[in-house]
């Protein structure tokens, strides 16, 4: 198609350009087209006119490349047989449920509603995310205690229901005049962890249960993510900041890029693909925060994130970054990095394709984030 429409254009140009160039050849043998192609080829006329046709074929390539990734996103988008949103009812035993489903219950009856999960990852709480999901449509998480049964639910898409009226997308407003006064700290044993209180969530004790409420700065201080917790799963984590593993580094890394993907599908964009690559690129950049102890787009030897990428022979046509730190998981994470502009506009850039994260610890066994974002 492309190597068409610069045959097309050579054509054209050469057409529109012909008086410059055209002198009438004599059937005189080979050595006299020979020499008229060489005069033809050293005219300024004709050089000029093919720089200039290098110059707008250039331009038209670039801009046909962008028409056509949006027309293949558009027909992507088309292709998908449409994924129905669950009637949702309100809970029948707790003030909050995702997709219906309620803490206390069942595995089976969880994987009877909606299938086996697409991802299992470990959490900060000792247990497993389960997430389900269709294409991330209808994203939410779910965690099981020993009996298999629900002690935690998380969902950042319009599947909460609840018996106050809070759903996505209320502002904070509404849910603090039904619920009151938000908790300012968690006492666990003899320690008393004071709550972040930056705005952004709000954190209250329910049903014997730890809710937690995320709010979008960029959408009116709204209902954007709920994360339920039962109280004994959040009293068995000892510390404030889980130790780092290998298993939960992963587990934090593949709920990240779920997260990432869950959110640009609720707003209409296409879904990332994981690239291992470019995640080894952003694991070596956490670890050298982690080690260094610094955060910064730019590394201790003046590298940027494109530098480390093109070091780790990732070929990218656009790329971008994004860095997060001392967040308790990959939720708080990520629904810090969308209150961040410059790094919300990275998770919902449309032309990106790939996504691959990082995740490492210090030795206070706090996380750090790095995101590597690219097209090709």
């Amino acid at each position: 198609m492309r190597r068409l429409f610069i045959l097309i254009m050579i054509i054209v140009v050469a057409y529109i350009s012909k008086p410059a160039w055209e002198e009438k050849v004599e059937a005189s043998g080979f050595d006299t087209v020979l020499s008229k192609i060489e005069e033809m080829k050293n005219n300024p006329k004709v050089q000029d006119a093919f720089d200039q046709l290098y110059q707008e074929v250039n331009l038209l390539l670039v801009k046909l490349d962008e028409s056509f990734r949006d027309l293949e996103n558009t027909s992507d988008t088309k292709k998908e047989d449409p994924v129905e949103k669950p009637a949702l009812t309100v809970p029948s035993d707790q003030t909050f449920s995702i997709y219906n489903i309620e803490l206390g219950d069942s595995k089976e009856s969880v994987e009877e509603e909606v299938g086996e999960a697409k991802r299992k990852s470990s959490n900060e709480y000792g247990v497993s995310w389960y997430a389900y999901h269709e294409n991330y449509r209808n994203f939410f998480m779910v965690s099981y205690d020993q009996n298999q049964q629900v002690n935690g639910l998380f969902t950042n898409q319009d599947l909460l229901s609840s018996d106050s009226g809070i759903k996505m997308g209320v502002s904070k407003e509404v849910v603090q005049n039904e619920l009151g006064e938000p908790l300012t700290n968690i006492r666990k044993g003899l320690t008393l962890y004071q709550l972040q209180n930056n705005g952004e969530q709000d954190v209250y004790q329910i049903d014997g249960s730890y809710v937690t409420i995320f709010y979008d700065k960029h959408e009116n201080d709204t209902v954007t993510a709920i994360q339920i917790i039962d109280g004994n799963l959040e009293t068995n984590k000892k510390n404030f900041y889980t130790v780092g593993s290998s298993e939960l580094k992963e587990g934090f890394e593949y709920q990240l890029f779920d997260l990432t993907n869950a959110t640009r599908v609720e707003k209409g964009l296409n879904v990332l693909s994981w690239d291992s690559l470019v995640r080894d690129t952003a694991r070596k950049h956490s670890l050298d925060m982690a080690e260094q102890d610094y955060f910064s787009h730019t590394n201790l030897e003046g590298q940027s994130p494109f530098d480390r990428m093109e070091e780790d022979q990732v070929a990218f046509r656009t790329a971008g970054e994004n860095l997060a730190y001392g967040q308790l998981s990959s939720i708080f994470a990520h629904e810090g990095l969308m209150n961040s502009k410059g790094h919300r506009e990275n998770i919902l850039q449309p032309h990106y394709e790939h996504l691959g994260i990082g995740v490492a610890f210090n030795e206070k066994s706090q996380p750090y984030y790095t995101e590597n974002f690219y097209s090709n």
